[in-house]
């Protein structure tokens, strides 16, 4: 028998139980709850039916191209076309394995004094670089001083990418009867609502990660980096950003115009202070931008400008293109 004065254990019922933190800790280690029940956005989806019209004219459409465009065996005009086809597609690979065989017969032996490697040009860019370009970085001094119209020419390429995504994967909003468009599904759409995890990891993680990517595109003439490297993790910071926080969110600091903006303000600086380099030098004329002190961090003249935007164009161009493959709109 217990002893006096010891209080006697009582049995808690089910719902006061089940409300204590050790119940919760017991069934996750057990793993008998599923986290998402219950937790999860969930559309239901509407079932459509085609009409019976539209399914015959899908019908009679696959019939047309089967019998004009993949009857071999009974269209005379398709089965010579398909012989010349692949006719010609042997002669053109042989050809052109014929020709890739004598390019590479006609190069140099390796090693060989006179091979286009060892000509003025490296040489130049090696000795010269510091002193025309003022980036301590050959290879950004390269491409963006002495090769800086073919990085304008990559940097307008990302711009017309994402161009032509936005026009094909734009998601049209379908306008009712009484003037208004439908709303867009929300795009946490069969997404947990809050990943605490993920949310405080990018809370820590994106600042970082974007100071970082400005540290590298700012000191892209003086260490290894640049643009396009620091583009591509400030693109990568804002992913992550979208991922843990949503469009509602993101959107409040980034959206279409922004891109719009960022972009062309970027490629119109480019192509303006490249212009001035362009006409200043084809004319002999001097263009009063100051190189600076090597390895300061205001050096360089102009590299440092076009580091910035390209930066600005790759950092877009990765965020953008993926809001449209996930989205499917911006």
């Amino acid at each position: 028998m217990p002893g006096r004065g010891m209080p006697m254990s009582r049995l808690k019922p089910r719902s006061e139980y089940e409300k204590t933190g050790s119940f919760r800790f017991w069934r996750w280690l057990a793993g008998s709850r599923d986290p998402y029940v219950g937790e999860v956005e969930m559309k239901a989806q509407i079932p459509k039916e085609p009409r019976e019209l539209t399914i015959r004219e899908r019908m009679q459409e696959r019939q047309e191209l089967l019998t004009r465009v993949y009857d071999i065996e009974n269209n005379k005009k398709i089965a010579f076309f398909h012989r010349i086809y692949v006719l010609a597609a042997v002669v053109f690979c042989l050809c052109f394995a014929g020709i890739l065989v004598a390019m590479v017969s006609m190069l140099p032996p390796t090693g060989e004094a006179d091979r286009p490697v060892n000509n003025e040009v490296p040489a130049r860019y090696i000795e010269s670089g510091l002193q025309e370009t003022g980036a301590v970085n050959i290879v950004t001094g390269m491409i963006l001083d002495y090769r800086a119209f073919d990085t304008f020419g990559e940097s307008n390429v990302l711009f017309a990418a994402t161009t032509t995504v936005l026009i094909l994967l734009h998601e049209k909003k379908k306008k009712r009867e009484d003037g208004t468009f439908e709303e867009i599904p929300s795009d946490r759409l069969l997404e947990p609502k809050q990943d605490a995890i993920l949310q405080a990891s990018a809370t820590v993680l994106v600042p970082v990660i974007i100071l970082f990517g400005i540290y590298v595109i700012l000191n892209g003439h003086l260490s290894p980096g640049g643009g396009f490297s620091g583009g591509a993790i400030i693109g990568a910071g804002l992913i992550l950003y979208l991922s843990a926080f949503g469009f509602e969110k993101t959107e409040k600091l980034f959206t279409e115009k922004t891109y719009k903006y960022v972009s062309f303000g970027a490629l119109t600086t480019y192509c303006l202070a490249k212009s001035y380099s362009f006409f200043t030098g084809a004319n002999h004329l001097e263009s009063h931008i100051p190189l600076g002190t090597p390895g300061a961090i205001l050096s360089s003249g102009l590299i440092l400008v076009l580091n910035i935007c390209v930066g600005m164009v790759v950092a877009c161009t990765m965020y953008t293109f993926y809001v449209m493959f996930r989205k499917g709109d911006f």
